[in-house]
Formats: structure tokens, sequence, C-alpha cells
């Protein structure tokens, strides 16, 4: 088999730059750790660390009130010799990068976010080498800050990331396996089940010639995804002493959310200054908000599963209870797929200053409130409204470009004009 250079350099290069920070900035990691930008109750690797010091002396771990993490994290990381734990961390998280990468560069080389069974892209021969998408991840700032502050969110990605690309390599038994570990982790990736399925069902029905009928197909796939997230749950119950009792010290807080650390989403904000009696309403309301996307995805977008995915993991980074910048490099490392559609984008360099103005306001905002006291609560969630504004922008934006390029195909003698929405 031969080994592609070009891989090795750039996996080695990302690799070796990682680590560098890692070693040459022993302080760097441990200061990322605590920044709300990154690190979110449900996935910062403090509280990871206060769940394993209790889970190591034979406490549950959800008895200190802060540890919101899926149980199964306790007894990989409790492997580790206390003695070697940042290095061997380190080592963990620059592994899990490259392994995302490697999926990433699998779903650039399928060539699906293009040419797929049901759609073709007027503009398929424009497209960056999977090489170049996978750098585009790797060389993103977001994912550098990411990995070194070391948030459990990297390993849902990584799962998110797998199921996609074995979805797109025709193997969707082990998409839904993959889907089921990402969903276990942080529970709002259940939600990309459908347009998954969809997208394993197109590229199984593309080849050969016995056609499964999709209703089978989504009742097969839906059974393996809930008998392994049921799997997962049951290792739990053996783990934690056979209780129950994580269920709601880890989804139950995506569902309630009863802790309102700042963080960079609206509801915190939102839900700090509700009152009481009308918590379970607006919980209510936010989570219809955010289901009411997949269906409407999936029907209009039909032709075109893999866009839907990357377009609701979009909409995850603005608008789950919880965001963190590590959502937001798992859309941008899918939206390189679908750079032939980019010149359709009308408002691109707004939302890219958009986005670079609140990342380098958003730290001093923070420390203003927090540190300096000479700000409020209202200083950093202005500047969170500004990041999910541009973040919103984007998403849409493409929506746009997409819908455009399909309909260019049912209208070719308007290509190249331009059209207004109504």
């Amino acid at each position: 088999m031969a080994i592609d250079r070009r891989k090795v350099l750039l996996y080695a290069s990302a690799a070796a730059l990682r680590f560098l920070l890692f070693t040459a900035f022993p302080r760097l990691p441990n200061l990322l750790t605590g920044r709300a930008e990154i690190s979110t109750p449900v996935t910062s690797f403090k509280r990871l660390q206060e769940g394993l010091f209790l889970y190591t002396h034979n406490v549950s771990p959800y008895d200190g009130g802060v540890f919101y993490q899926a149980p199964l994290f306790l007894p990989l990381f409790a492997l580790i010799p206390p003695p070697m734990f940042s290095l061997a961390t380190a080592i963990l998280y620059i592994l899990t990068d490259l392994l995302c990468a490697e999926f990433i560069v699998q779903i650039a080389d399928s060539g699906v976010a293009r040419v797929n069974r049901l759609f073709s892209s007027p503009r398929k021969d424009n497209h960056w080498d999977s090489l170049a998408v996978g750098a585009a991840f790797l060389f993103n700032p977001f994912t550098i800050a990411t990995c070194l502050a070391r948030p459990t969110s990297v390993f849902s990605n990584c799962a998110i990331l797998f199921a996609i690309a074995s979805a797109v390599n025709r193997m969707p038994s082990k998409s839904m396996l993959a889907l089921a570990l990402a969903a276990y982790l942080s529970l709002y990736p259940a939600l990309l089940l459908p347009p998954l399925i969809l997208l394993g069902y197109d590229q199984v029905a593309g080849q050969g010639d016995s056609k499964p009928k999709l209703p089978e197909q989504s009742l097969k796939l839906g059974s393996i995804f809930s008998g392994s997230f049921a799997w997962f749950l049951t290792m739990s119950y053996m783990l934690t002493g056979q209780s129950w009792e994580f269920l709601r010290s880890t989804y139950g807080v995506h569902l309630l959310l009863p802790d309102l650390t700042p963080n960079v989403g609206l509801w915190w904000y939102f839900f700090i200054e509700m009152f009481d009696s009308f918590r379970e309403f607006f919980l209510g309301v936010f989570w219809l908000h955010l289901l009411g996307y997949v269906g409407g995805l999936c029907f209009r977008l039909r032709k075109q599963p893999l866009f839907v995915l990357t377009t609701i993991i979009g909409i995850f980074a603005i608008f789950q209870p919880y965001p963190s910048i590590a959502d937001a490099s798992l859309y941008f490392a899918l939206l390189p797929l679908y750079n032939h559609v980019f010149p359709l984008m009308r408002y691109t360099f707004f939302a890219m200053a958009t986005i670079l103005y609140a990342t380098l306001l958003g730290p001093a905002f923070y420390y203003l409130w927090i540190y300096a006291g000479s700000g409020n609560a209202n200083f950093f969630y202005a500047i969170t409204l500004v990041w999910s504004l541009g973040l919103s922008i984007i998403v849409g934006e493409c929506l746009f470009a997409v819908l455009r390029d399909e309909w260019e195909i049912e209208r070719p003698e308007m290509k190249g004009k331009e059209v207004r929405r109504i």
C-alpha cells in the first residue's frame, strides 16, 4: 500500500504544532481550559478531573454537583497514571484531532458534497483537494484552541465525523453505532439521525441492482442506533454501581439547564432573567425551535443529505444549550466541502468580519465583566449575540447558495443573473 507523503507531512505538521504548544507553553492549556468560550459545564476538562478524583476515591462523581459528563469517560481517563496525566492527555487529544482530519479527508474524497445519487452540481469540477479540506480543519485556530483546552466535545465531534464518513463509505450500520456514541456523549447529535439515515440509504441504494426500500432501511438503521444507545446506557448503569443517577446529571442538564454558567450560547442569560413560573414553557419553546429545523431541512434538501447534516451542525453551534467554539470548528470543518458554491454567497466578508470581531472582543468583554468589574453580564452577552449573528449569516448564506445551485439546474437560463428573495 503506497504511502501518501503529502498526508503524512500534513498530519505530522499538525501534530508537531500542537505538541509544541503543549510543551513550550505549559500554562496555556490550563488557561484555555478555564475559558467560557471553549469549556462549558458539560464539556469542561476541569470538571472531568473533579469527577475523576471522586471516581478514583470510590465516591459517586455525580455527588459533587459539578460533573455532568458521560460515565464512560471515567474509566478511560482513570487508566492514565497520574505522573503522566498531562502528557498522556495531550497525546490523546492530538491523536483525536488527527483522526477527525482523516474522517474529513474521507468525506471529501467521496465527492458526495458535489455528486450523489439524486443530485449533481453544475459546479462539481470546482472543488478543493481533500487534503486542503483536512488542512483547513487542522490549522483552524478554533480547532487548535479546542485541542489545547481538552474539552470532551472533541470526542463527540470525532464520533459525528466518523458517523458521516462511515455513511459516505457505504457502512450505514457502523455509522449508526458512531452516532449512538456521539448522542451518548452529548445528547444533541441524536437529531442528526434522520439526515444520516438518508445519507446512508442514498449511498447504499446507488450501488448494485438490489435497491433497499427507504422505510425498511430506516427501521433497520433506527433499531441499530437505539440498540447501540441502550447498550452504552447499560454499560454506564453497571459502571455507576447499578444506578440511573447519571441520567439526570448528564442528559437532564442538557434538557433542563440547571447550570447557567456563561458560554457563547443564547440560553444562559435568557434563563437567568426568566421568572421561574415561565421556565418550563420557554425550555420547551427553545427545544422545539431546535427540533423544528431537522424535518424541514430533510424535506426541502432531500437530494443533499450531507448538506443537511452540515447545516444542522451549524445550527447546533448557535442554538444548543451549551455551545462552544468546538461546535463552530466542526461546522467550519465541513464548510470547505461546499466551496463550489462559495461564489454564490453574497455576504461572506460581513459574516467573516463579524466572527473575527466577536472572536477578538469576546475575551476582552469577559475580562471586563468577571475580573476588572467595570462591566456586567450584558457586556459578554452582547458579544455572544454578535458571534451568533455571524454564524447565522454563514448558515443562511450557505443555504441560499446551495438552493441557488439547485435552482440553476431547473432554470439554466438564470445562471449568473441576479435574483432577489421576496
